[in-house]
Protein backbone atom coordinates (compact mmCIF):
# COMPACT_ATOMS: atom_id res chain seq x y z
CA UNK A 1 0.00 0.00 0.00
CA UNK A 2 2.95 2.40 0.72
CA UNK A 3 4.33 1.53 -2.43
CA UNK A 4 1.05 2.52 -4.37
CA UNK A 5 0.60 6.31 -2.37
CA UNK A 6 4.06 7.06 -3.63
CA UNK A 7 3.52 6.11 -6.71
CA UNK A 8 0.70 8.83 -6.80
CA UNK A 9 2.28 11.60 -5.24
CA UNK A 10 4.95 11.41 -8.20
CA UNK A 11 4.47 14.18 -10.96
CA UNK A 12 6.45 13.85 -13.67
CA UNK A 13 9.08 16.86 -14.47
CA UNK A 14 7.47 17.90 -16.94
CA UNK A 15 3.83 19.13 -15.03
CA UNK A 16 5.88 20.12 -11.73
CA UNK A 17 5.16 23.69 -11.43
CA UNK A 18 6.36 24.17 -7.98
CA UNK A 19 9.78 22.27 -9.22
CA UNK A 20 9.49 24.81 -12.14
CA UNK A 21 8.93 28.01 -10.06
CA UNK A 22 11.44 27.51 -7.59
CA UNK A 23 13.86 26.62 -10.32
CA UNK A 24 13.50 29.95 -11.64
CA UNK A 25 13.49 31.60 -8.30
CA UNK A 26 16.99 30.31 -7.88
CA UNK A 27 18.05 30.82 -10.92
CA UNK A 28 17.00 34.50 -10.98
CA UNK A 29 18.38 35.36 -7.94
CA UNK A 30 21.73 33.92 -8.48
CA UNK A 31 21.99 35.27 -11.83
CA UNK A 32 20.79 38.71 -11.04
CA UNK A 33 23.38 38.87 -8.11
CA UNK A 34 26.51 37.38 -10.12
CA UNK A 35 25.43 39.99 -12.95
CA UNK A 36 25.61 42.78 -9.96
CA UNK A 37 28.91 41.97 -9.02
CA UNK A 38 30.45 41.81 -12.05
CA UNK A 39 28.66 45.88 -12.49
CA UNK A 40 30.25 46.97 -9.36
CA UNK A 41 33.75 45.58 -10.03
CA UNK A 42 33.55 46.40 -13.47
CA UNK A 43 32.27 50.18 -12.70
CA UNK A 44 34.91 50.44 -9.79
CA UNK A 45 37.63 49.58 -12.39
CA UNK A 46 36.39 51.88 -15.34
CA UNK A 47 34.43 54.45 -14.21
CA UNK A 48 34.60 57.10 -11.50
CA UNK A 49 31.66 59.00 -11.40
CA UNK A 50 28.94 57.53 -8.92
CA UNK A 51 26.26 57.58 -11.48
CA UNK A 52 28.38 55.37 -13.80
CA UNK A 53 29.16 52.97 -11.87
CA UNK A 54 25.52 52.73 -10.62
CA UNK A 55 24.24 52.64 -14.64
CA UNK A 56 26.82 49.68 -14.58
CA UNK A 57 25.33 47.74 -11.90
CA UNK A 58 22.15 48.60 -12.96
CA UNK A 59 23.30 46.75 -16.75
CA UNK A 60 24.77 43.74 -15.16
CA UNK A 61 21.45 43.17 -13.08
CA UNK A 62 19.20 43.62 -16.30
CA UNK A 63 21.61 41.33 -17.98
CA UNK A 64 20.81 38.74 -15.28
CA UNK A 65 17.17 39.43 -14.72
CA UNK A 66 16.87 39.04 -18.62
CA UNK A 67 18.87 35.84 -19.07
CA UNK A 68 17.04 34.03 -16.09
CA UNK A 69 13.37 35.44 -17.98
CA UNK A 70 14.75 33.84 -20.97
CA UNK A 71 15.83 30.74 -19.69
CA UNK A 72 12.30 30.28 -16.89
CA UNK A 73 10.03 30.80 -20.37
CA UNK A 74 11.74 27.77 -21.80
CA UNK A 75 11.46 26.09 -18.98
CA UNK A 76 7.82 26.85 -19.00
CA UNK A 77 6.69 27.03 -22.41
CA UNK A 78 9.10 25.23 -24.11
CA UNK A 79 11.47 26.93 -26.64
CA UNK A 80 9.66 28.89 -29.15
CA UNK A 81 8.94 27.04 -32.75
CA UNK A 82 10.61 28.40 -35.35
CA UNK A 83 8.23 30.67 -38.02
CA UNK A 84 9.49 29.56 -41.19
CA UNK A 85 10.39 33.17 -43.17
CA UNK A 86 8.05 34.37 -45.74
CA UNK A 87 7.90 33.02 -49.17
CA UNK A 88 9.60 35.37 -51.90
CA UNK A 89 7.72 34.84 -55.12
CA UNK A 90 9.88 32.73 -57.33
CA UNK A 91 9.56 35.23 -60.56
CA UNK A 92 9.21 38.52 -60.47
CA UNK A 93 5.85 40.68 -61.31
CA UNK A 94 6.30 41.59 -65.31
CA UNK A 95 7.32 45.28 -65.47
CA UNK A 96 5.63 47.12 -68.01
CA UNK A 97 8.20 48.60 -70.44
CA UNK A 98 8.56 52.01 -71.42
CA UNK A 99 6.64 52.93 -74.77
CA UNK A 100 9.16 53.69 -77.41
CA UNK A 101 9.16 57.10 -77.89
CA UNK A 102 9.49 58.24 -81.62
CA UNK A 103 10.67 61.36 -83.02
CA UNK A 104 8.97 63.03 -85.46
CA UNK A 105 10.87 63.43 -88.61
CA UNK A 106 10.38 66.77 -91.07
CA UNK A 107 8.92 65.86 -93.97
CA UNK A 108 10.75 67.19 -97.09
CA UNK A 109 9.13 70.32 -98.26
CA UNK A 110 7.92 71.27 -94.80
CA UNK A 111 11.01 73.36 -93.77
Amino acid sequence: MMAEEGKKGIVPEKYDVNAKWDACLDLTLRRSLYSSLAGVFSGLLLFRSPAARWASVAFGAGIGIGSAYTECSQKFDGFPTRVPPPKLAEKAPPTPEPEPVSQASPQDGQE
